[in-house]
């Protein structure tokens, strides 16, 4: 069976970083589930799969094209039901999606403030005009107007993990002695993070950053294949 996952890069494809995709490319590898990964540029996602999705990721199963990280982990849960599970039952679905929001509504808005502009110049010209034009529309402010802020939204940023060290007091991953779907969300936006500004500013001697260090190490330093900026 062919198994394509579609991510999203800059001018090197060798520098995958969107969040949601880091989300799918851990699942697969929590399912022990082959995949070729293929990173593409923001312009050339409409042309994927005969414009089957605005967004990455895709995945590509055999015949099935799934898109959405959330759903496509559904659907690993769903088909494979005799690997090794995301969630763990309807509890850490519902815990996952508690922590996709807390993620979109808090964790990425930092992000953005930090690294927005440094994703821009990751890109190549072409993406780099329509990122600008789309984030600039969407913000209300333009890209170097944001930027300006982001040594202070990188000072700021540490206080937006105080949940995960709480939860850290009593155990080692979101999803209990091991991690689920959920640890993989957060992981995804510190990852785009880590690879887009080059590091992510943890407390001294943080147990969010210790967490950080074995999410990287998971499924064979995965998440190590990529460097920092």
């Amino acid at each position: 069976m062919t198994r394509i996952l579609y991510t999203l890069c800059g001018s090197d494809a060798d520098r995958p970083f969107s969040p949601h995709c880091w989300k799918v490319a851990m699942a697969l590898a929590h399912k022990g589930l082959e995949f070729t990964e293929r990173p593409v540029p923001f312009t050339a996602i409409p042309q994927l799969e005969d414009g089957f999705s605005k967004t990455v990721p895709i995945l590509r199963d055999g015949e099935r094209l799934v898109s959405d990280s959330f759903a496509i982990a559904r659907y690993l849960e769903e088909v494979y039901p005799d690997r090794p599970s995301l969630f763990e039952g309807p509890g850490g679905e519902a815990t996952a999606r508690f922590v996709e929001g807390w993620s979109q509504t808090q964790i990425h808005p930092a992000v953005t403030a930090i690294a927005l502009l440094r994703i821009h110049d990751m890109l190549d010209d072409r993406d780099r005009a329509y990122f600008r034009a789309s984030r600039e529309a969407l913000l209300g402010r333009t890209l170097e107007e944001i930027d300006a802020e982001a040594a202070d939204a990188a000072a700021a940023f540490a206080a937006r993990l105080q949940p995960l060290r709480h939860m850290l007091r009593f155990q080692p991953f979101l999803g209990g002695e091991g991690p689920l779907f959920a640890d993989y969300i957060l992981f995804g936006a510190l990852q785009w993070l880590r690879i887009t500004a080059g590091s992510v500013p943890f407390l001294p001697d943080d147990p969010a950053s210790d967490w950080f260090e074995r999410m990287l190490d998971l499924h064979g330093g995965l998440g190590r294949s990529v460097t920092p900026a």
